[in-house]
């Protein structure tokens, strides 16, 4: 699946928050480049093993464009912890977010 996030966050920070959060998932930084890295290993019960590619551009003069790619399909564990990332880059843009239910 694809999962897209759009921040101000720059892409240098984007990427660091991803080397400090993907790897307490269980996921080991197998590939890096300037503006993506890959990272693989085994997410979730039972034990299902996931890649997942993250990638980021500048975009419209100060966003950073930044795209999740994983190798599973559906809704998986890995697909979770995507956005799960992509609410702390919001956190990180916006200090005062909070998540709230949206009933």
């Amino acid at each position: 699946m694809k999962h897209f996030h759009r921040t101000t966050v720059h892409p240098d920070a984007v990427l660091a928050e991803a080397d400090a959060f993907f790897p307490t998932i269980g996921l080991t930084l197998t590939h890096t480049t300037n503006r993506s890295r890959t990272y693989s290993g085994v997410v979730g019960a039972p034990d299902v093993s996931a890649t997942l590619t993250v990638a980021v551009k500048m975009e419209g003069g100060h966003y950073t464009f930044v795209e999740g790619t994983t190798d599973q399909m559906g809704e998986s564990r890995i697909d979770r912890n995507v956005k799960k990332f992509f609410v702390q880059l919001h956190r990180q843009a916006d200090a005062r977010h909070e998540m709230t239910a949206a009933f």
